[in-house]
């Protein structure tokens, strides 16, 4: 994720610098050893485009699952809250699984004419030879495989730190978000008996 970030960085600047300059002349075509090295780079980026398109349907889907959750509690029988939580769990996930393989079907499309021309144009062979070297570096595969502990250390310790001071918070909403629907409402009775006799009086 952080070498994609990377490439999307660079890129993002070239085009801002290119935006502020006079519009240059039509680059020319790739040669055909610039296409291979990118096609091979896309290649090991591969497993970072399909997280990222399977992100943008998981997102919303663990949405449906918090508020079908609130609302099993809330509204569904005791007797049938387990197998009415599990059928929504099964339906999610096949929307889930469903939905990736378009995304990942579509991905594999965008990729070589978005992310695969914008490295043709911005990085030379020699840059793209560097990049594809540090990918297959030991280094890199030992990065990839302990940035999720690293990571999760992280979030850990942020969680523990942040607690104390964001929980309060988060509680005064909660009580604000109850107190706003309570007296939503109790108006609504009250706006309805109030609009009969503004009626009557009209008459």
């Amino acid at each position: 994720m952080m070498k994609k970030l990377l490439a999307l960085s660079v890129l993002c600047f070239a085009a801002h610098a290119q935006a502020q300059a006079p519009a240059p002349a039509q680059p020319a075509p790739a040669s055909a050893a610039k296409k291979e090295l990118v096609k091979k780079l896309l290649q090991l980026q591969q497993a970072n485009f399909d997280a990222l398109s399977r992100s943008i349907v998981e997102r919303p889907a663990v949405q449906l699952m918090q508020a079908a959750g609130q609302a099993l509690q809330s509204q569904v029988p005791a007797d049938k809250r387990e197998a009415t939580g599990k059928q929504i769990e099964t339906d999610v996930k096949k929307f889930v699984d469903d939905s990736a393989t378009v995304l990942r079907e579509r991905t594999a499309k965008l990729v070589p004419t978005t992310f695969g021309v914008g490295l043709e144009e911005k990085f030379t062979e020699d840059e793209l030879k560097q990049f594809i070297s540090w990918t297959e570096s030991p280094t890199n595969k030992k990065f990839q495989q302990v940035l999720p502990e690293i990571q999760t250390g992280f979030m850990q310790k942020l969680v523990a730190e942040t607690s104390p001071l964001l929980d309060p918070k988060f509680q005064a909403l909660q009580q604000k978000v109850r107190a706003t629907l309570t007296a939503a409402v109790g108006a609504a009775p009250a706006a309805g008996s109030a609009s009969a006799p503004a009626k009557a009086g009209g008459k």
